[in-house]
């Protein structure tokens, strides 16, 4: 008998989720200027929702696509994202079918 694997798109299964975005961001930089001299910026690839980018050194937040997994402030060697869960109701709800 054949070995069958299934592959799965990781962006087919991510367009299953859900957002319910809050006007408060549960995201935040601490201190931009850390960010600045940041020679890794970790946190702009780490984040599997590619919440992070940096232009011209300035770290921006995009955080109505976070996916709560919390990858970005346990990188971040500086200690510099201010990471909460959303309010109660918000954020992500995760369908797996």
């Amino acid at each position: 008998m054949e070995d069958t694997k299934l592959k799965v798109n990781i962006d087919d299964k991510l367009y299953l989720n859900t957002y319910n975005v809050d006007t408060l961001s549960h995201l935040a930089i601490k201190n931009q200027k850390i960010c600045e001299t940041c020679n890794e910026k970790t946190c702009t690839f780490i984040c599997p929702a590619r919440v992070y980018e940096c232009k011209d050194g300035h770290v921006t937040v995009g955080y109505e696509g976070c996916l709560e997994c919390g990858a970005c402030r346990i990188a971040c060697s500086h200690d510099n994202i201010d990471w909460n869960f959303p309010r109660g109701g918000f954020g992500i709800q995760f369908r797996l079918a």
